[in-house]
């Protein structure tokens, strides 16, 4: 695409983004600039003198209080699900279909905002915070947001971590990562708008999400695969071969077979595939990705979440030096669960999860230059609005990111 078509394509995005806003459009698309432009500021009231920012500092809280309005307490919720698929539709309209590869490819993950010192703030919890010093425990108090954002596909190995952020949602105190997770799976795969929805879609995640809970709930999406990483301690089990009627016995079938511990090497047997890459790293070294795969394993449910019903691949991933030895001490296992998970190969199901650390790059980039954790203020609803800001203004800066190079 040059320069021409990008900036027709950025033009028509910020025309539609101008269009959703009800009350206070002007300032509001003047904000989204100037934190789009943001180089120095380090606070959202700084904004206020950008260059691109018309108005005085009180216009800040005035187009953010004003982004999102509801008609009552009793609907709050219900209209802020439809203002964020309203969003998330302007900003599918920008994707392109893969080129390369033959499925869409989406992350998600959920990144906290410390608000320790904010005693009005309504529904605190304990959120993860790195700890430097040692023994003590990473937590302090604050908000969590779910994030679901679109993988684009990489262009060279050096290509930059791009992502294209979908859906954003505050965590409360009374959900859980998975359950917010699993409800933005769902918005987004039942959305016939949207130009992949007859299409196979892999989406990737933390351990965090490789929970029975979650995994049912996503596999329910016919086209949908989802991989996600296991910790070393987990207990599975290979699917039991069918009897037949007449060897069937009395009482509850058995759908478990032989454990699969994957912290024992003696519970695994004969991988049912195995295979190897190159991988060359950004300073040159070249090392060896070994990558082993069993079919058909299970994980035990629970009575509202069948897991019998879903069987997936397990995959082992070691990268090896030129001596054959690890790299890293500990060995990588993907769960690849879901009906079409077969069309997938070794190399694409590890190529797509390395791909998820592109949304580490993505909080890393929006705390420290967009300020998605700087918005200080006693009022929720005002510090979700924000959270929206900071997407918006990312995704603009994504569409024009051909132009910083003409």
């Amino acid at each position: 695409m040059d320069a021409k078509q990008t900036i027709t394509q950025l033009e028509q995005f910020r025309q539609r983004v101008y269009q959703s806003f009800d009350l206070r459009a002007d300032a509001t698309m003047e904000l989204i600039d100037a934190l789009s432009s943001n180089t120095t500021a380090r606070s959202v009231v700084e904004l206020s003198l950008s260059p691109y920012f018309h108005r005085h500092y009180s216009s800040v809280n005035d187009a953010i209080g004003n982004y999102f309005q509801t008609s009552g307490p009793q609907h709050s919720e219900k209209e802020r699900r439809k203002k964020e698929r309203e969003m998330m539709r302007i900003i599918a309209n920008e994707l392109e279909p893969p080129q390369r590869r033959k499925f869409w490819l989406f992350g998600m993950d959920a990144t906290p905002v410390p608000r320790r010192f904010a005693n009005t703030l309504s529904d605190r919890g304990f959120v993860y915070q790195p700890n430097t010093l040692r023994g003590n425990k990473p937590v302090t108090i604050g908000h969590q947001y779910s994030h679901m954002a679109f993988l684009p596909e990489k262009t060279a190995t050096a290509s930059p971590p791009w992502i294209v952020p979908l859906l954003v949602r505050r965590i409360t105190t009374q959900e859980t990562e998975t359950q917010v997770g699993a409800e933005q799976v769902t918005a987004l795969m039942s959305d016939e708008t949207l130009p992949f929805h007859d299409d196979l879609c892999v989406q990737v995640e933390d351990s965090r999400y490789s929970t029975p809970q979650f995994l049912s709930q996503v596999g329910e999406h016919d086209n949908l695969i989802t991989i996600a990483r296991l910790r070393s301690n987990r207990t599975l089990y290979r699917s039991m071969q069918p009897l037949a009627q007449s060897e069937r016995g009395p009482g509850h079938p058995t759908w478990y077979g032989e454990r699969f511990c994957l912290n024992d090497s003696t519970t695994w047997g004969e991988p049912d595939e195995v295979t190897q890459t190159p991988h060359i790293s950004r300073r040159g070294h070249t090392y060896t990705v070994h990558i082993q795969a069993w079919h058909n394993l299970l994980m035990r449910g629970k009575r509202d979440h069948p897991m019998h019903n879903h069987p997936f691949t397990l995959v082992r991933i070691r990268m090896l030096d030129a001596d054959g030895r690890p790299v890293f001490k500990r060995t990588m296992w993907l769960v690849v669960i879901g009906d079409r998970r077969h069309r997938l190969s070794l190399l694409e199901v590890h190529q797509a999860y390395t791909q998820r650390y592109d949304l580490e790059h993505f909080f890393r980039f929006g705390k420290q230059r967009l300020l998605m954790a700087s918005y200080q203020t006693p009022d929720v609803e005002h510090e979700e609005n924000w959270c929206h800001f900071v997407q918006l203004a990312y995704v603009q800066l994504w569409l024009a990111r051909c132009l910083a190079n003409t």
